[in-house]
Parts: structure tokens; C-alpha cells; sequence
């Protein structure tokens, strides 16, 4: 199965068949909306709002951990994350897609694993996720290639015969929010190479990697990063732009799902990420 997890201004997909809005309560509370079980052609896709439907939860108190188990206990194996990011590298575009292949990490308050040893929630079940909860294990997973690189290229592939401008690599940072980057904050962020700027994608990937799932991040530029441009930057930029490329995400994301389900050639180390990382 496949996921998307919609980000800022993305809050459904239209011209999904609707199946089912599921309710789905996990060892780490509830995901931040119900999630959209739909139907693309033959395909069984599923839809999470990662801020939730009204946007209710800011950057820092997403429910990370409780949105990508309960992905998981659907039984996906495949999630493709859609972020706005602002544009750090000069030769980024408002609109323009990147496939970011890295990250940095300068959020401050987050949880990022699932895997708290004598600190892990009780659960239900018997499967390998649950009992390392039930063992009170502690994981130190490898993130070297933090991104899936076969879906990575199955993006490539869809956004090159698309003819939608866009970037393949880039690394992409995340910063604590919910308020933007100082000018000063992204002339650091460009002194280390970085290309994007947001706020969501860590701890998300992070999580999404322990559960050994495949999973790729579809970013899109909505704007300069502050200090890039002379006007005030502002959140309805942001929204108005992602509404803009509505269709666009909406045709890279459904290709993309359905080269996902035909593809045979998974050459990744996705789902072996838990091999060797118990303590």
C-alpha cells in the first residue's frame, strides 16, 4: 500500500474515489486527521493531512510518531511525503519540485523514535514493531541515505516526462518552526550547503525509516527563504502558491503510485533498516 502525506496547503487529493475515512488509534495517540482510504484505478491508495484538515496543528506538535504507525498498521509499505519548503539554493524558483536526497536536523523539542526502551508505550499485537515496544528496546538506526532512492527515481522519471520544472538531490533542513528562519539562520543553512528550508519532514522520514518503510519527500519551493527577498514573507504566500500547483502534485503524486505497484526492481535497503540497530 501507499501513502501521501499531505503537508501545508495540500489537504486532500481530488479526483480520488473516496472508500472509507478510517479512525485509527495507535500507542502513541491519534494521527493529527482521519485517514482517506481511496481508489486510483486499481490501485488502494491512502491519504493522511499531516497538519490536520483545519490546519490545527503547528509544525512542532504534529503527531509524528502516531501518524506514521497508524500508516503502518493500515499496511503501508510505501509513503511519499509533500512539503512547502522555502527556496535557500539561488538557483530555486517559486513552484519548482525538488527530490531531496539528505537533511538536516535543527528542530529542538521533538520525538524522534519510536523506540524509547524502558520509556516505550505497552501495545497490542505480535508483529516485529510491536514487541521491540513490548522488549523495551532502544534502536539506533543507520540513516546514511535517509530517502528511498527507488521511489526517488520513480519521481525523476514522472516530474522528466512531465515537463515540470524540477531538482533531483538537495538537502533538505528542518527547522523547529512554527516561526520562519531568521536572514541570519539561512545564511548558516547556505554556508552548510543546504537547499530547502521547512519544518515537518524531520521527524517524519526518521520515523518512517524505523518502521522500515520506503519513503520519499516531494518538496515544493513556495518562496525565497527569508532574507533572500525584499518582501515580507507570509503564510498565505505559502498557501496560495500550493493551491497553484494542486494539479501538478496531483499528476506527479498518482503516476508515481502506479509505477510504485508495477515496479519489481526495488534495489534500496529500506526494508532491512532494523537489521543490526537493536541494542
Amino acid at each position: 500500500m501507499l501513502a501521501i502525506i499531505g503537508g501545508s496547503g495540500l489537504y486532500k487529493v481530488e479526483g480520488l474515489e473516496v472508500l472509507q475515512e478510517l479512525e485509527v488509534k495507535t500507542p502513541f495517540g491519534e494521527p493529527s486527521s482521519p485517514i482517506i482510504k481511496a481508489k486510483y484505478k486499481d490501485y488502494t491508495l491512502f491519504f493522511l493531512a499531516r497538519h490536520g484538515r483545519r490546519h490545527q496543528y503547528p509544525p512542532h506538535k504534529v503527531p509524528y510518531r502516531a501518524n506514521v504507525w497508524a500508516l503502518k498498521t493500515l499496511g503501508v509499505k510505501y509513503v511519499i511525503g509533500v512539503n512547502a519548503v522555502g527556496g535557500i539554493n539561488k538557483f530555486l524558483k517559486a513552484g519548482d519540485f525538488v527530490i531531496v536526497d539528505q537533511f538536516l536536523d535543527f528542530t529542538k523539542g521533538r520525538t524522534y523514535t519510536f523506540y524509547e526502551g524502558k520509556f516505550s508505550p505497552s501495545c497490542e499485537g505480535k508483529g516485529k514493531y510491536e514487541k521491540l515496544l513490548l522488549q523495551k528496546k532502544v534502536v539506533h538506526i543507520d540513516v546514511t541515505e535517509p530517502f528511498c532512492p527507488t521511489i526517488r527515481g520513480i519521481l525523476k522519471e514522472v516530474l522528466t516526462e512531465k515537463g515540470f520544472p524540477y531538482h533531483y538531490g538537495g538537502t533538505y533542513v528542518a527547522t523547529e518552526g512554527p516561526r520562519l528562519e531568521t536572514a541570519a539562520e539561512i545564511r548558516m543553512f547556505t554556508l552548510l550547503g543546504c537547499d530547502v528550508v521547512g519544518m515537518t519532514m524531520v521527524p517524519e522520514v526518521v520515523l518512517a525509516k524505523e518502521l522500515e518503510m520506503h519513503y520519499a519527500g516531494l518538496c515544493v519551493v513556495t518562496n525565497p527563504a527569508a532574507g533572500l527577498k525584499d518582501e515580507k514573507l507570509t503564510s498565505e504566500e505559502v498557501i496560495n502558491l500550493m493551491r497553484q500547483k494542486e494539479e501538478q502534485i496531483k499528476e506527479v503524486i498518482l503516476q508515481t503510485a502506479e509505477r510504485v505497484y508495477n515496479n519489481r526492481n526495488w534495489k534500496c535497503q529500506c526494508e532491512s533498516t532494523l537489521q543490526g540497530a537493536e541494542v
